[in-house]
């Protein structure tokens, strides 16, 4: 299997996951043209891609969708919630309603040789889930937009191969920056987005000796650095109560602007 964040960020998102036969898009929240000089990079082209999976309505993760499935008709699959705010948004254009196919949360389905598993999210979304991917026992996480975590969250994200997971802000860049207080509030909030801290956390239980690879994604432009996510990550690990440390593990930032390296597991 393969992972590669075309972009990343609080401006835009779009994330492939795939195989020798199966291409798959995880959110296209920036231009048709970037993501498609993105999948350029990759070798492929919108031909290739069998689905579209949408995390959820907001503009960041959906703003390219329109002008990708006029391009060609490729199937999009997310949340009964989710299908209904797209339909909704007038700034897409028109969406053929025939290419929608509607997912439940922990409801597996399979798109060719890739079994996909929505797991529940709690974020300011309608009904926002997270992606996991299985093929020949490999598997890969791709979880953002999250204000907060639980056990459940761990038990879904447990022995993942590689995981991309949201870093999206500094709690003290956040909280002194020039975002309007209520917009602060909404992003500490328990439906907001992880802090750098909390990704942390949530990382140092999610740990096994057969992880390969860890992604920080989502960051945020005004209230984020791609050095000080990294940094606090990798302490959070390593003053976590597990056998880890830091340094034992493979973490990359991704870019908002461009594609990152192609991780293979």
């Amino acid at each position: 299997m393969r992972l590669c964040s075309i972009a990343s960020g609080s401006s835009g998102n779009c994330i492939y996951v795939g195989t020798d036969a199966t291409h798959l898009l995880v959110d296209t929240g920036v231009s048709g043209k970037r993501i498609e000089d993105g999948l350029s990079g990759l070798s492929l082209s919108l031909r290739d891609i069998d689905g579209i999976l949408i995390t959820h309505e907001h503009a960041d993760h959906i703003n390219g969708l329109g002008v990708l499935v006029r391009k060609r008709e490729i199937p999009v699959y997310a949340t009964k919630g989710t299908i209904q705010k797209i339909r909704e948004t007038k700034t897409l254009g028109s969406l053929p309603d025939d290419l929608f196919v509607e997912v439940r949360e922990e409801e597996h389905f399979t798109i060719k040789d890739i079994t996909v598993a929505p797991m529940q999210i709690s974020h300011d979304a309608v009904q926002p889930v997270a992606y996991r991917f299985r093929h020949d026992k490999k598997r890969i996480g791709v979880i953002t937009d999250l204000g907060t975590y639980n056990d459940y969250t761990v038990e879904c994200l447990k022995g993942m191969d590689a995981i991309l997971i949201e870093a999206n802000h500094d709690v003290r860049m956040l909280e002194t920056g020039p975002y309007p207080y209520y917009l602060k509030q909404r992003i500490l909030g328990s439906r907001g987005h992880l802090s750098n801290e909390l990704s942390g956390r949530l990382l140092s239980r999610l740990l096994h000796d057969d992880l390969k690879a860890i992604v920080l994604g989502h960051l945020s432009k005004e209230n984020n650095l791609a050095e000080l996510a990294y940094e606090t990550v990798r302490v959070e690990i390593t003053m976590a109560d597990n056998e880890f440390r830091g340094n034992d593990f493979p973490i990359s930032v991704a870019n908002r602007s461009e594609r990152s390296d192609i991780i293979t597991i």
